[in-house]
């Protein structure tokens, strides 16, 4: 059973369906770091002078009719605080506190962890804002710098989940890692983002389709295992949350999917692969972003076995995709798995207890759900009749975290030498020919219904407009 739906506030300063008005000191708090959020928006937020934008803003946090549409004044957007729906009746459901009510405060012996994960996961939020802060300049149309700033938005929201859950429950250093998360920024020689993802540039509207589909996928899965932690209030934070992330997972999806469609029309039209000249990008150079962005995102999962990812599954705190529909008793404890593995300079894989494993668990989820997308482009490719195919490289292609950190692969996993690597990499990297040719296709499109000649149009528009609604206004 669930309690009644909770409705958001709009009429208070901080949207929010948590009842802030009912904790002064803590609506106080939130109130005080208000403006300096606003202040970093502002910064290091969209640099295209917009007077408003077709946006989706939350309404509600039920699964039906959650959502309204309108044109909105980029620094009007009602940023809030988001739970969904609260159900009394829930049971942690893995480690050892399994069948035990779920937590709405912060048990003392799992503080730190829980606040590590929190300001970890937060990080990730205002740093992808950063990453794409000039992007709005070269959108190939109305409709895609629409979904640029409909993504940032979103993960400026993201962002206000997880400081709500830094000032709500861990007091002053709470306080003081959200005022952090602020200070931070995307490549900062002194102060960058704590992951390295994070600090890479998204020069390029191929970049942010890339970024959108593979880094967006992991936060995807990230979200996943929190949202089924013990701790109530950061499960139904997450919940909420993957209902917006969805959205990006779109945009870089379909994006990639304009980008393909429109290289084989250049393909056939030409009669070549070589469509460079013609303006459009090649697919071995669409290739070589798909191997740097799939494995920068592969890093994000960290080391294959991993003593932090059991002690979180073993608290209770973090657990795995889809918890509850695992079919085994979700302790773990006499369980075994293997983990991929790189010695004597082989690719070889290791017995290890299963709660060591979770990180590749996670990791493997993440990867099939990657395929789908290499499936709907290659039938693109199929349907233009082109003999050619995208692929996903070796899990331990390019790898700078976990056991392949140290070795030289090859996409299709052959182990090499570090004077052959670096005589090939060009081969399966975007190299600076290659980013120079993508960022001299970045000319801004700003007319409604027209589109950049390197990407195709969108299929339908969003939210039943037309592809050439005006979804953006300018001063």
């Amino acid at each position: 059973m669930t309690s009644a739906r909770p409705k958001i506030d709009f009429d208070s300063k901080i949207p929010n369906n948590v009842d802030l008005a009912g904790d002064r000191k803590l609506q106080r708090a939130l109130e005080r770091w208000q403006p300096n959020f606003l202040d970093w928006w502002g910064d290091m937020g969209p640099a295209v002078d917009t007077k408003d934008v077709y946006l989706r803003t939350a309404v509600d946090v039920g699964r039906d009719g959650w959502a309204h549409f309108d044109h909105v004044p980029m620094n009007e957007y009602r940023w809030g605080v988001f739970l969904s729906e609260h159900d009394p009746d829930r049971k942690i459901a893995f480690g050892e506190h399994k069948g035990e009510p779920v937590w709405q405060e912060v048990p003392g012996e799992y503080r730190a962890d829980l606040q590590r994960l929190i300001v970890i996961q937060g990080d990730t939020e205002p740093a992808s804002v950063e990453q794409q802060r000039f992007l709005g300049a070269t959108a190939p149309s109305l409709y895609d710098m629409r979904n640029l700033f409909q993504v940032n938005v979103e993960e400026g929201r993201h962002l206000w989940a997880m400081v709500y859950l830094l000032h709500a429950y861990f007091g002053r250093a709470g306080r003081e890692e959200a005022d952090q998360l602020l200070a931070r920024n995307s490549g900062s020689d002194d102060s960058p983002r704590i992951l390295g993802a994070f600090n890479e540039e998204t020069p390029d509207w191929l970049s942010f389709y890339m970024f959108t589909y593979f880094t967006d996928r992991d936060g995807k899965y990230q979200l996943g295992t929190l949202k089924e932690s013990g701790f109530d209030p950061l499960s139904r934070t997450c919940e909420f949350m993957l209902k917006e992330e969805a959205h990006h997972m779109f945009v870089g999806t379909t994006g990639i999917d304009r980008v393909v469609r429109r290289t084989a029309e250049l393909m056939q039209t030409h009669d070549t692969e070589a469509v460079a000249g013609a303006g459009g990008i090649p697919l071995t150079m669409i290739q070589k972003y798909i191997n740097f962005h799939y494995t920068v995102s592969l890093d994000l999962f960290g080391n294959e076995s991993s003593t932090n990812a059991a002690n979180y599954f073993t608290a209770g705190i973090k657990g795995r995709w889809q918890e509850e529909r695992r079919d085994d008793d979700h302790l773990l404890a006499d369980d075994a798995s293997h983990v991929d593995a790189f010695r004597d300079g082989q690719i070889s894989r290791n017995e290890v207890p299963a709660l060591l494993a979770l990180n590749q668990d996670l990791r493997h989820e993440y990867i099939n759900d990657c395929k789908t997308g290499l499936k709907r482009w290659n039938r693109i490719l199929a349907k233009a009749g082109i003999d050619a195919e995208l692929y996903l490289p070796h899990v331990g292609f390019n790898r700078q975290v976990g056991a392949f950190a140290s070795a030289n692969i090859t996409p299709d996993g052959k182990v090499v030498s570090e004077s052959e690597w670096n005589a090939q990499k060009d081969r399966w990297l975007p190299t600076e020919l290659d980013k120079t040719h993508v960022r001299s296709l970045m000319h801004p499109v700003l007319e409604p219904g027209k589109i950049a000649g390197w990407i195709a149009p969108p299929s339908t528009g969003i939210n039943d407009k037309p592809v050439d609604f005006e979804y953006v206004h300018f001063q």
